[in-house]
């Protein structure tokens, strides 16, 4: 198939972006050299992004070569993704609050302002007051004006309609049309992207060298998204990463899914409280308190119970999906050391593919600005047309 001259400038315009991603700072030689492009060619479409304040040059010492490697040489302009202004406005939708960062395209790290207000969950009207707060959040931002605004939900979401179709710990979020209730507010795109995938981005942009792995957060719920090719995995329904959600034989704690015995109940942080509690019942039952337990008792039995049961799930997902690799986010990295330890050999032992080879297991902490910035660039910076994919 022959690329009309469009489609071919939107796919290395693409493809500059991504290795800027990379490479942090590129000079236009380096760029056009690692991209195989003519320099005439790499400078017409970094002219265009520099106009479009979706680059900018700064001075260095160094001088990249666009793949990775330096040299030495004079001060000269480099070129990176645009740090200097906001272009995206993050919100993460949580349980009981919910956060605002204002977003340069060359954000790296998770050190950005953030501005946070709460919603009480037994609110009687929580969508009006959600919207509310929103509005008084918005006067205190910097920014006035966005590209777009990345809305960072958990549950069951349908990207392309955007919706949020199922949300076991935020029901009053299913059916609502989030982002016209945001466009009232700022009246720009609004992208609605499910969290665990923002995560599982994030990681990959600070480890772009990790293709391909599944990303395990834990938190108030259980959830899990795939990598595979620097990609999120395509799939025909709504629906993936619901880890938390994987019954366990046995178990007979309600979910807030409406189903009983789920992994969630066990391992979510309330699940681990709730064990916790039963476990030692004069105890101070909060997560400051079992922290400091983990590490002074380590893996007890009905912290290993919880553990095997998860580790059960991971495997069942690594053997239908072909993966080796697993990635650890969230309330599971601020216990003890052994409890990571634990998990990832209990992890190997239900994965098939430890028999033959290498099964992966390692914490990470959340990259949420960084997935959302990749989330953004993707769909609205550079996005990916049927032309540019891959047949």
């Amino acid at each position: 198939m022959t690329l009309h001259p469009v489609h071919m400038g939107l796919l290395n315009k693409r493809a500059l972006i991504r290795q800027l991603q990379k490479a942090g700072v590129a000079s236009r030689a380096g760029l056009a050299r690692s991209l195989g492009m003519s320099q005439p060619t790499a400078g017409k479409i970094v002219d265009e992004l520099l106009a479009d304040k979706i680059l900018e040059e700064v001075e260095t010492s160094v001088a990249a070569d666009g793949g990775g490697s330096a040299q030495l040489g004079r001060p000269g302009r480099q070129l990176q993704l645009n740090r200097s202004q906001p272009s995206f406005l993050g919100i993460q939708l949580g349980i009981q609050e919910t956060q605002l960062v204002e977003l340069p395209l060359g954000a790296t790290d998770e050190n950005v302002r953030q501005i946070t207000f709460e919603v009480p969950y037994i609110s009687q009207k929580p969508a009006a007051v959600w919207e509310r707060e929103l509005r008084a959040a918005a006067k205190k931002l910097r920014a006035k004006k966005f590209l777009c605004v990345l809305l960072s939900v958990p549950g069951l979401v349908d990207e392309t309609a955007k919706r949020i179709l199922f949300s076991p710990n935020i029901h009053w979020t299913e059916g609502l049309d989030l982002p016209a209730m945001v466009r009232r507010i700022w009246n720009v795109p609004v992208l609605l992207v499910q969290e665990e995938r923002v995560l599982a981005l994030g990681y990959h942009a600070n480890h772009p060298e990790h293709e391909d792995f599944f990303l395990v957060d834990f938190g108030d719920g259980v959830g899990g998204a795939v990598i595979v090719g620097g990609k999120p995995l395509a799939s025909p329904l709504p629906i993936s990463g619901e880890l938390g959600h994987t019954p366990v034989l046995g178990n007979r704690r309600k979910c807030g899914c409406g189903a009983v015995g789920c992994v969630e109940t066990l391992v979510s942080t309330r699940g681990l409280l709730q064990s916790f509690f039963v476990a030692y019942p004069k105890k101070k039952n909060d997560w400051v308190t079992l922290i400091k337990h983990s590490v002074e008792k380590g893996v007890e039995p009905w912290l290993a119970q919880a553990l095997d049961a998860a580790a059960v799930a991971i495997a069942g997902a690594l053997n239908v999906l072909g993966l080796r690799r697993v990635v650890i986010t969230g309330a599971l990295m601020e216990l003890a050391p052994s409890v990571l330890e634990h998990l990832a050999e209990a992890v190997k032992k239900g994965a098939m593919w430890a028999r033959f080879g290498e099964v992966e297991c390692v914490g990470a902490p959340r990259h949420r600005t960084a997935g959302l910035v990749a989330v953004g660039i993707d769909r609205l910076i550079a996005p990916e047309t049927k032309h540019t994919k891959k047949s």
